[in-house]
């Protein structure tokens, strides 16, 4: 063994058992607050109770651990076996509440998401042709505007979450929220490296126990109902197909697919392993397939996490199987539902603190996309300026599509669909059609600067 070990690449070591349990925890301590937040907010938009969010976080843990060792095991075909972390994806969210709040419900949400996880599984293969028409313009733009759609989302957490109730707004509620991002702010003045990764998760844990402290927020009911529960098959009902819903999660796939994509050249650049279009293929087909399957479990679209990327280049720990064991540790979380129920119960005002940061820091990483643009070109500032402003449309005014079609509504309720659809327009507007005057070739260059 140890003379294979020689020629293995870093990602195929296998550090033992105690080195990778260790190292694995440190992942779903990074994830954590990431992997939580979808279901937390979609569950929320969907008007479901305590215990019914906390299967929701149940579920998409356990199917984020599944989804997870499959990426970094693989088997043949599937599986880009990188340390690559999977959970659901941020780029879905407000798509999902948009479908959740137009009147589809969860069923709509989770017929969506199977039918495009199967679309996006057979696309896997052909996704390198497709690729080009999703330059760091387009991405940035996107990036940038799931960030900036998710932030009314942390606003009306601040504010206490439920419009109608009567602390609504009150100074006790904004006051904890502040509270929590001025520890989120402490946290990121430590030394200590750790300490600032999970800035995030400590601030909600010492923003809840100053909340408790000070009688706000019930946490009674975190020990009603089972404390081990193996997800149901499709608890939330059977799901729906609608044409629209299914389009709008259609452009939010090919967002994931481009974000995965993206992570997998990133880590393979990490960890100094090759990175072909193969490696890609299989990479995609693991994420979308458990995309397809996760609404059977009660869970949503999954993807590869950038932040998990980011713990890799900082630790230096290259090993596949320290994420493996990450994954695992993730589907034992899934079987415990009171820890969904104790997360549910977290008051909504820490919530939006901490949230503030953490979608703040999704638009900030798009920005950071998009800084590596050449705005000299008069049509990249084009590009940007109007696909943001498009994306803003409906996060400024939610009744502004309001007399079109109900098709129109649900594709363009999301500021995320908006965005996307315009920045591809244009892109192929201005960088595609004018082909026999500029070399497409050179078009499709900056996707591949953007990962170095």
């Amino acid at each position: 063994m140890s003379e294979q070990e020689k020629t293995v690449s870093p990602e195929h070591e296998f550090l033992g058992v105690g080195k990778s349990a260790a190292y694995g925890l440190q992942h779903v301590l990074t994830m954590y607050g990431g992997i939580i937040a979808p279901p937390l907010i979609v569950g929320t938009a969907a008007g479901l109770s305590g215990m019914e969010i906390g299967l929701l976080i149940a579920a998409a843990l356990f199917v984020g651990g599944l989804a997870t060792i499959l990426q970094t095991a693989g088997v043949k075909y599937v599986g880009a076996r990188l340390p690559l972390v999977q959970g659901v994806s941020f780029a879905g969210v407000a798509t999902m509440v948009a479908i959740v709040t137009t009147g589809g419900g969860l069923q709509a949400v989770y017929g969506a998401v199977i039918v495009s996880g199967l679309i996006g599984f057979f696309l896997a293969p052909y996704f390198s042709r497709i690729i080009r028409f999703f330059p760091p313009v387009v991405t940035g733009c996107v990036i940038t505007i799931i960030g900036l759609s998710l932030l009314p989302v942390a606003v009306r957490w601040m504010m206490g979450g439920n419009k109608n109730a009567e602390n609504w707004g009150s100074a006790e509620n904004v006051s904890l929220a502040l509270m929590t991002l001025a520890i989120v702010i402490l946290l990121n003045l430590s030394r200590n490296a750790t300490v600032r990764r999970l800035s995030i998760l400590l601030s909600i844990v010492l923003g809840s126990i100053i909340a408790g402290l000070i009688g706000f927020g019930d946490f009674s009911k975190v020990a009603d109902g089972a404390w081990l529960q193996f997800p149901s098959f499709f608890a939330f009902g059977m799901p729906t197909f609608e044409l629209t819903a299914i389009l709008s999660m259609l452009i939010v796939t090919l967002v994931i697919m481009t974000e995965t994509t993206a992570d997998i050249i990133a880590v393979g650049e990490i960890v100094g392993t090759k990175v072909d279009a193969d490696r890609i293929s299989d990479g995609l087909r693991a994420d979308m397939l458990s995309s397809a399957a996760a609404p059977i479990f009660g869970s949503f679209m999954q993807s590869a996490f950038a932040q998990n990327v980011g713990l890799v280049a900082i630790t230096g720990v290259k090993s596949r199987f320290v994420v493996t064991a990450g994954g695992i540790i993730l589907v034992v979380l899934g079987l415990l539902p009171i820890m969904g129920r104790l997360i549910a119960s977290i008051p909504v005002p820490v919530l939006g603190g901490a949230g503030l940061v953490l979608f703040g820091t999704v638009a900030a990483s798009g920005i950071r996309t998009l800084a590596k643009i050449d705005y000299n070109e008069q049509k990249n500032l084009i590009i940007v300026a109007t696909s943001i402003a498009a994306g803003m449309v409906p996060i400024i005014d939610h009744s502004f599509y309001a007399d079109f079609p109900k098709w129109v509504q649900t594709l363009f309720h999301s500021g995320i669909s908006s965005t996307c659809l315009m920045a591809i327009l244009l892109n192929i507007l201005f960088n595609h059609l004018n082909w026999f005057k500029t070399k497409t070739l050179a078009n499709a260059e900056p996707a591949v600067d953007s990962h170095h």
